[in-house]
């Protein structure tokens, strides 16, 4: 890993959003990295937008206020409107192409969409679409293990739904591949 990510992840409330960055910053603790997980959302529970900052390093963090990301996970064409310009030339954006509608404007960042919450449909759980787009930014920027992430999802996850923990390794798992295959 490089001495450090800032990464932005945005989306509506409902998608997933606030927890994928948990499980990000959760994971990097698990490997004994320096963490910073910033959450902001409306007062809307489900459908009002969301995002989260996380940072992950292998030094201390001075600030969690940053304003230019390493990477955007983004999964609505609002957060696309907002975030798009302020991932750092030659950065990663990372996007669900079902819900961002609009092409991309830069060509000094690296673009990836990803038909996550189609995957997920396959998985028979849309609700793992965030762990779809979590695995292939894996993938291109291995931060954490995947088998950290899963150690992180017992924490994340109310106990209620541990059952979805092997659902939720399948979607990691089938982010990765989606990538893979488009190497």
């Amino acid at each position: 890993m490089q001495k450090s990510e800032e990464i932005i992840i945005a989306g509506f409330g409902g998608q997933g959003v606030l927890s994928l960055g948990q499980m990000l910053a959760y994971s990097a603790m698990i490997e004994n990295k320096e963490v910073s997980w910033m959450p902001s959302y409306g007062p809307e529970m489900r459908g009002g937008t969301a995002n989260c900052i996380v940072i992950i390093s292998d030094t201390r963090i001075s600030s969690p206020i940053i304003t230019k990301f390493d990477s955007a996970i983004l999964l609505n064409q609002p957060s696309m409107d907002k975030f798009e310009k302020a991932v750092k030339p030659n950065g990663l954006i990372i996007y669900e192409e079902s819900t961002v509608v609009s092409k991309p404007r830069r060509d000094d960042v690296k673009y990836i969409k990803i038909a996550a919450l189609e995957e997920a449909t396959k998985l028979n759980k849309k609700q793992v679409a965030n762990m779809v787009l979590l695995g292939a930014f894996l993938e291109l920027k291995p931060l954490v293990g995947i088998e950290t992430i899963l150690k992180a999802l017992k924490t994340v996850l109310p106990e209620r739904h541990h059952h979805t923990i092997p659902v939720n390794q399948n979607a990691l798992t089938r982010g990765k591949e989606i990538v893979q295959e488009l190497q």
